[in-house]
This record gives C-alpha cells, sequence and structure tokens, in this order.
C-alpha cells in the first residue's frame, strides 16, 4: 500500500475518538443550554462561578482568570463565547467539517482547561487527566484530518472549489503538505511537546513525577489577609484558596485574641449564619455569604468582613490574632498588629 492511502486511511482509524471528544465538548454547550440554564449569574451552578474555582491554583492564566471574575459583565460575555466556540467545535469535529482547524480549537480549549483547573480534583485528578488527553487528541486530529465518514471527505470526493485552495489541506482534511522526510520529525517534536507538558503540569499541580504526593482539592484552605482594628471594626480579607471546589467551607467560629492569649470577641455559628451581609464585601463572582448553619466560603471566593463590635473601641496597641474555625475543625490564623 502506498504512503498516501496510509496516511488517508488514518483520518478513517481515529474516527472513534473524533466523535468522542466532540461530543465531549459540544455536550459541555448542550447541557448548559439546553438540559439546564447555566448562563444565569443568578441562578445556582452559574457557569461564572465553576470559573472562579479555577482562580487560586492556575497557571499563567491567573491574571486573565481575576481580571473576568472581577468584572462580572465582562466575565458573562467571555462564557457566552467560550460556550459557543465549545460547541461549535464540537459539531464541527464529530461532522469531520474543516477538520484540522477545529483540532487547533480542541487543543486550545484543552489548554486553557488544563492551565486553568489541572489542580482540581478530589479523587484521580480529573480535570487534568481532561485537559491533557484534549491536547493530545487535537494534536493527532490534527495529523490525521478526518477519513472517509466526514463532510471534508464529501468536499473533496465531489471536487468542490474549497478543496482545492492550498490552506484546505491544513485547516480541513487530506495530505498535509510537508515533505516525507520532515513529517516524522513533526510528529516527534509534536508528540514530545505534548509529553512535556504532561509531566511539567502533573509536577507542578501535584508532584505527579517526583517528591511528595499531593492534592489541594481534598481539604479545605483559607487565607487570611490585611487585618485591621479601626475604633469599633474588625477588618480581614478571607480567600479560599483549596478544597473541593463543589463545596464549600463552613465557617462556624470567628475570634480575635490578643498577644497574651486572651478572647477579644467571638462569633459563634449561629451569629455567622445570621451575618448581616454588609459586613460582607465580595471581591469576585463566587461569593463569601451566611448560610442556614455557618458562614459559606465557597472555593476561590474573596471577601472583606468587617466586624462590628464595642470591645473593640477600648483596646490598647498590640499584637492580635484572628482565627476562623471550619466546621471540620480545621482553623486558620493570621497576626498582624494594631
Amino acid at each position: 500500500m502506498k504512503n498516501v492511502s496510509l496516511k488517508n486511511d488514518a483520518g478513517l482509524l481515529a474516527l472513534a475518538l473524533r466523535l468522542v471528544v466532540g461530543w465531549t465538548y459540544f455536550s459541555a454547550f448542550w447541557r448548559r443550554t439546553v438540559l439546564a440554564d447555566k448562563l444565569d449569574p443568578e441562578v445556582a451552578g452559574y457557569i461564572g462561578e465553576k470559573f472562579n474555582a479555577f482562580l487560586p491554583n492556575a497557571l499563567g492564566i491567573k491574571p486573565i482568570i481575576q481580571y473576568l471574575v472581577e468584572n462580572p459583565d465582562v466575565l458573562w460575555v467571555n462564557m457566552v463565547i467560550f460556550m459557543v466556540v465549545e460547541g461549535i467545535v464540537g459539531l464541527f469535529i464529530m461532522f469531520g467539517l474543516f477538520t484540522r482547524l477545529m483540532s487547533i480549537g480542541v487543543f486550545g480549549l484543552a489548554m486553557g482547561i488544563l492551565l486553568g483547573s489541572g489542580w482540581i480534583g478530589t479523587t484521580c485528578l480529573d480535570e487534568w487527566q481532561i485537559g491533557i488527553l484534549g491536547i493530545a487528541t487535537g494534536f493527532l486530529i490534527f495529523l490525521t484530518g478526518s477519513g472517509k465518514y466526514s463532510l471534508d471527505n464529501y468536499l473533496i470526493k465531489n471536487n468542490f472549489v474549497i478543496t482545492k485552495k492550498k490552506w484546505f489541506a491544513w485547516l480541513g482534511s487530506g495530505i498535509l503538505p510537508i515533505k516525507e522526510k520532515v513529517f516524522p520529525k513533526v510528529v516527534l517534536i509534536g508528540s514530545l511537546f505534548v509529553l512535556g507538558v504532561t509531566l511539567m503540569t502533573n509536577q507542578i499541580f501535584h508532584g505527579g513525577v517526583w517528591g511528595p504526593l499531593h492534592n489541594k482539592s481534598v481539604k479545605p484552605k483559607l487565607e487570611i489577609t490585611d487585618g485591621k482594628i479601626s475604633e469599633k471594626r474588625l477588618s480581614f480579607d478571607v480567600y479560599r484558596t483549596e478544597g473541593v471546589d463543589v463545596y464549600g467551607s463552613w465557617v462556624i467560629g470567628i475570634e480575635l485574641y490578643d498577644n497574651k492569649n486572651n478572647t477579644i470577641i467571638e462569633y459563634t455559628q449561629e451569629d455567622l449564619a445570621t451575618m448581616d451581609k454588609e459586613s460582607i464585601i465580595n471581591y469576585y463572582v463566587s461569593k463569601i455569604k451566611p448560610g442556614k448553619h455557618s458562614l459559606i466560603v465557597p472555593l476561590g471566593a474573596k471577601a472583606k468582613l468587617n466586624l462590628d463590635n464595642e470591645a473593640l473601641s477600648s483596646l490598647s496597641k498590640g499584637t492580635y490574632t484572628v482565627k476562623i474555625t471550619d466546621i471540620s475543625g480545621t482553623y486558620w490564623e493570621h497576626q498582624f498588629k494594631k
């Protein structure tokens, strides 16, 4: 069999992969628009809040995510664009239309998933696996194009004018216009690049190549910063950077101590559940808010808490400590000077 035939067959052999990855991306669009409304910022499950959960440990694209979650209107527009692109890429890949162009879309979408949320996954590195396999799939489908069962093939067989253009082989299907001697090197270099991204992100996100393994999605972690006492007000920033993305951290206690470990003020579980919402200034789309039994802190949420109390008015200068306790018993502390 000639090499040309082998190349043409490659697209046919990748049919199952093309259909599955196509549905993976198209179904994301389908379930967020048809099966459920995930574009309404006022409805639980808004995709922007999911995107916000990526922020704490995103790799390389954190400034972009932070800008978007700080600007809800811009975020909404970008979420709509993102979902439309997912739908088009998935549908076109399944039908095999402009297959190579869509494979670049698969590669780009998967890279975004990997860099943004590759650190998330409570049991089996879920988001990292989705991202890295998407990158490898995008690269493979770019090399193979689509074979017999595709619209690209239909256009080629029927000699449509568009298929005579030089760019069609790069963006559609057919034989890639790369010299035979160079083609194996392109495959090798691209494959090694994908492997390199795999090993690098696996190590950064999870310590999966050497050293101790770690999973930032198992236990909640709160960062407390910018503690201040001004007249009768205690204020500080709370930022949840780790833990399960689909559950909040349930804060059941906030305490303030002096340098002799004396309790100055204490907010109980009941106090936090009935906390005035005006005392919470949220920075991002995901919001810290009072729940039925505690103060709820979603993954990626950051807010300034302002706690007014008469006991703060007579405090002398010195070192003070804020302590926040989660329902699990885990607690976090932050020292600052008045």
